[in-house]
């Protein structure tokens, strides 16, 4: 009589070495996302990805934190319980919340004084800071509370909240697998349908009910990749489609540029890939660009340690910082291009010292941490 085969032994758990691809990718979004809120610059126009396809970079930095963020989670709830694990998350989603409001203030501030002080009429009700203006005591609770959420500082707002319900999501996981994704992917079609939408006081450029889904998403690979080794495998198939789907996208891009008959109409795009409820289009474009990364470039290489990847490296590990630096500098790009005469050079000029100035303060951060880390003996 044989005996029964053994219990598969479950794969201890280990902090992740440093995935050099997560680092780059990450800091190349952050220059996208600094680019595309450059409004009227040329490299936001051509030179980001989101010009090129469906998605952008916001999603693909949503998917990521939540993929980062699931480790953090099952690390410390392996090591110090679930309990921990838990207030440990919400205590990152509260310091997030106060980077939002310093955030808030600080960018308010700017346009209030840029309306007052500069050749900028309109800027305040452009960017819909007249709330703040007028009735300030109805505001500020507002913006507290997530609920007044002007032009460039709807952003953070997205990842608080998807943070607040990571620790029940990773749970659930535990307990059900892949049904936990139910009830948020439930919340992602109700918007789709036009059920729902977020109870903000203005139209916001991320519905936070729609984009959870695309946090949780990232996050339930996350837990995939800590616990198995790999958040997902190499099929040729898989390839192919993602190839499919990234090549839809930049076609209707092009065609859309030409002015071509094939190219999606407008309405029909919206719904499809709108990146305010995170269409269904705009979604699988953005799991595509994911998984072709994940497969086809490796972990490791030597272009990887030269000195433009390592730049982007260091952007990719100081994102929240360069980020909320990002969003003041791509502001003052906007402004300089509407200002400044039509000179062929101001474009690049603008661009390229904002960026100059991203990638300078991480290098800065990181020469900093690499001096203020603990030696190991």
């Amino acid at each position: 009589m044989s005996l029964p085969a053994p219990a598969p032994v479950p794969r201890p758990l280990a902090r992740p070495a440093r995935d050099l691809r997560l680092d780059i990718v990450r800091g190349w979004m952050q220059i996208s996302i600094f680019g595309a809120h450059a409004v009227g610059s040329a490299f936001g126009a051509y030179g980001i990805h989101a010009a090129w396809g469906v998605s952008d970079s916001s999603g693909q930095f949503v998917f990521l934190s939540g993929f980062v963020l699931a480790s953090v989670f099952l690390l410390k709830e392996h090591r110090r319980g679930a309990w921990d694990a838990t207030t440990d998350m919400l205590r990152r989603a509260g310091r997030l919340w106060v980077v939002h409001l310093i955030l808030f203030f600080m960018f308010g501030a700017t346009v209030i004084w840029s309306e007052m002080a500069l050749p900028l009429p309109g800027e305040i009700d452009r960017l819909a800071w007249r709330m703040l203006v007028d009735d300030p005591m109805h505001a500020l609770p507002g913006a507290a509370l997530l609920l007044y959420m002007p032009n460039y500082v709807d952003i953070l707002p997205v990842f608080v909240l998807a943070m607040l319900l990571l620790p029940g999501f990773l749970l659930l996981a535990g307990r059900v697998g892949a049904w936990a994704l139910l009830p948020s992917f439930a919340v992602w079609a109700g918007v789709q349908a036009g059920l729902w939408k977020y109870w903000s006081w203005l139209p916001t450029g991320l519905d936070p009910l729609a984009w959870q889904f695309v946090f949780l998403l990232g996050a339930w690979f996350g837990r995939r990749s800590l616990l198995t080794g790999a958040a997902v495998t190499y099929r040729r198939w898989g390839v192919v489609l993602a190839a499919v789907v990234v090549t839809a996208g930049f076609a209707q891009r092009v065609a859309e540029r030409l002015g071509s008959p094939l190219a999606l109409n407008e309405d029909t795009i919206w719904i499809l890939a709108a990146k305010s409820h995170l269409g269904p289009f705009n979604l699988l474009h953005g799991l595509a660009l994911a998984y072709l990364v994940a497969v086809l470039v490796p972990r490791d290489a030597a272009w990887m340690h030269r000195a433009g990847a390592q730049a982007l490296a260091a952007v990719g590990r100081h994102s929240l910082n360069v980020f909320c630096i990002g969003i003041l500098l791509s502001w003052a790009v906007t402004v300089g291009l509407r200002l400044l005469p039509p000179h062929w050079w101001v474009d690049p000029a603008l661009t390229l010292a904002g960026a100059a100035l991203l990638v300078g303060f991480a290098l800065v951060a990181e020469r900093r941490r690499a001096v203020t880390a603990p030696v190991t003996p």
